[in-house]
């Protein structure tokens, strides 16, 4: 493949709702420029673009792929993300390297959830977009209902390119010399036209329309060409950085990393889009984000899983880099003597979070290595080890997410992970008050050990607090904070149910000491028996970590929603709406309740609400649940588990 400038590339993300025929539609593209003969079948598994065996196996798309298309000596980098919803972190990585988004909708679908989803993408990250009304050869369908629905549901800016009269409106709004054309009644040259339009899509003044048929190839050379006319080209775009903005072109080299693919054969590959200057096989180059020195390797185009050469890539296009030893995805690459930094890609946080842990059991070591394996490759999941509960917690968009990364671990690196009951970081503390006395005393012939305390205990507003009150040495200064120490240690497992103790006070004033047997370890041994029957007597309770929550939801479904959150014993604070509609909805409920509420939101509103969740405090566990959990921690440990 040849190289191509920057006025001469267009990078462009398709996105949109599941089956609309974004893969469908690129095989039809290099089908039309002469690249295959023959369209392959996303259900038989053997596409361009849907190339992983998983992929092909599940038949839908899990990762952003790179397709390039030469088209009337222009290239477009087509980059084709998944439309199933879990899969969002590849259509966030997409658009960052994208000058526009063409948002696919299904003739005979009309608009879905995900073509909403898709508009608001965009508008979140200021890209440009365009519509392709894909599939119009389907029987039963109406054009014109669907393009009334779109232009309805995303206003005036929608527009066909049929509309002479509104396409010269819109145009004439991009220019001020255009505007006086337009009102003195001249027409416009193709070129001021051409110039227009492609100014107003940029600026999101205008979203034009396209229509084709992927499968039999009607409107596929149409779309091509008003790819090339009106979509923005690579040349003219700019990047925001902190206190200023970077534009494309010429000047000392820079890159962005928007993608990683961990081939388990070929190794790391980085998808990086070129900022400014040139980049060229074997040169050094420094990497801001990681802070280190990078040679690169090998260098090439990719399409689908096929390597193109390259010998050299310029401003505004698209290279692979191949087994760079430190970079990541978001990561800016640039000449070490003119350093800069690129913002990164903001994924969105994970909201469904599940328990796995090795099979068979002990088998960490392998598991911990798949799963940075694959966070190299999809940085939008989380992996973290709760010390409290002591499972480690895969966080992700969903259950298809969640079930594609543990199939991954398995194919590709040998890791079996199993899904276990998620448990709650309960904790435990006292609501009275008790004065007790710790006394250890053990003769075992020769030197003994002996300890002995008086403790008070009491709530607190901190975490933990210790009071040395003793006076005249019962209690030599030497073993004092051994008596700390035995306290804190016994903070880890409180007397109900094992938890984690808080905001205990526990104040020293009395004591006893022998000066032979006495040492530290039998006075830590005595402030912890202290510690177990002083927590029984003061009123011991069980704390649940109770979540602070903020839902995002249409108006047509805030009353289920709030419905929903009270039976999971929740309460909304309050609401706002929201300028693009619908509501927020801010409230607060257990976390016990919340561990499903990802896949629960998502069904209860057609996928159309999200939520953010942050820890807000902890608070006591109503009586017959804090039973239950008392009696099922003593079964455990009866158990043996």
């Amino acid at each position: 493949m040849k190289e191509y400038t920057g006025k001469n590339v267009r990078n462009i993300a398709l996105i949109g709702h599941a089956s609309t025929g974004k893969t469908t539609f690129l095989e039809a593209c290099l089908l039309a420029t002469g690249v295959i003969n023959r369209i392959g079948r996303v259900e038989d598994g053997n596409t361009v673009s849907d190339f992983d065996k998983m992929e092909a196996e599940k038949g839908y798309s899990i990762s952003l792929s790179l397709v390039p298309v030469e088209y009337k000596n222009t290239k477009i980098n087509f980059l084709d993300t998944p439309g199933v919803f879990d899969f969002v972190g590849e259509v966030k990585s997409a658009l960052r390297a994208a000058e526009a988004a063409a948002i696919f909708v299904d003739a005979s679908s009309g608009i879905e959830v995900g073509t909403e989803k898709a508009w608001n993408y965009c508008e979140e990250m200021n890209v440009p977009r365009f519509f392709i009304i894909n599939k119009i050869d389907k029987e039963n369908i109406n054009l014109d209902e669907v393009i009334s629905a779109l232009k309805n549901k995303f206003g005036t800016a929608v527009v066909t390119l049929d509309d002479k009269e509104a396409l010269d409106e819109a145009v004439a709004a991009t220019d001020d010399e255009l505007m006086e054309k337009y009102f003195e009644g001249e027409g416009f040259t193709e070129e001021e036209f051409n110039r227009g339009f492609a100014l107003g899509i940029s600026s999101g003044a205008i979203v034009p329309i396209m229509t084709c048929s992927a499968l039999s190839g009607e409107g596929i050379a149409d779309v091509l060409a008003n790819c090339v006319k009106y979509v923005p080209a690579a040349s003219g775009a700019v990047e925001t950085l902190e206190g200023g903005e970077l534009a494309y072109g010429p000047g000392s080299p820079v890159a962005f990393v928007f993608k990683t693919i961990a081939d388990p054969f070929l190794g790391k590959i980085s998808l990086a889009k070129v900022i400014r200057g040139e980049f060229v096989p074997a040169m050094n180059i420094y990497n801001t984000t990681a802070e280190k020195d990078e040679r690169l390797g090998s260098m090439f185009f990719l399409r689908g899983k096929t390597q193109l050469d390259c010998s050299k890539v310029f401003s505004g296009d698209i290279v692979a880099l191949g087994k760079l030893q430190y970079t990541q995805t978001g990561d800016t690459l640039c000449d070490k003597a003119n350093q800069l930094k690129l913002p990164p890609v903001e994924f969105a946080q994970p909201t469904l979070f599940t328990a796995i842990e090795s099979k068979p059991r002990g088998d960490d070591a392998k598991l911990g290595i798949g799963i940075g394996r694959l966070k190299e490759e999809d940085p939008s999941f989380s992996f973290e080890r709760n010390p409290e509960t002591r499972q480690s917690l895969l966080g992700t968009q969903g259950d298809i997410q969640t079930g594609v990364l543990i199939a991954k671990l398995k194919e590709r690196y040998g890791a079996e992970a199993e899904i276990i009951p998620q448990k709650v970081a309960y904790r435990e503390t006292i609501k009275g008050t008790s004065d007790v006395q710790g006394r250890h005393k053990k003769q075992t012939g020769g030197s003994g050990q002996f300890g002995d305390v008086f403790i008070k205990f009491s709530p607190s507003e901190e975490e933990f607090e210790f009071v040395d009150e003793t006076v005249g040495g019962c209690v030599p200064k030497q073993f004092i904070p051994a008596v700390e120490k035995g306290l804190r240690e016994c903070m880890e497992k409180g007397p109900l149910a094992g938890c984690r103790c808080q905001n205990i006070k526990c104040v020293l004033y009395y004591g006893s000491y022998h000066s032979v047997d006495s040492d530290e370890m039998s006075f830590k041994i005595a402030a912890a028996l202290a510690f177990k029957k002083g927590l029984q007597e003061a009123k011991p309770c069980l704390l649940e970590p109770i979540m602070y929550v903020e839902v995002t939801v249409p108006d047509d479904y805030t009353g289920d929603v709030m419905g929903d959150m009270n039976k999971r014993r929740g309460r909304i604070l309050g609401m706002e709406p929201l300028r693009s509609g619908g509501q927020k909805l801010l409230a607060e409920a257990p976390q016990a309740e919340l561990f499903t509420y990802a896949n629960d939101l998502r069904a209860m509103t057609q996928a159309r609400g999200s939520f953010t969740m942050r820890f807000e405090r902890y608070e006591e566990v109503p009586g017959q649940l804090a039973q239950k959990i008392i009696e099922d921690h003593l079964a455990e440990e009866e158990s043996g588990n």
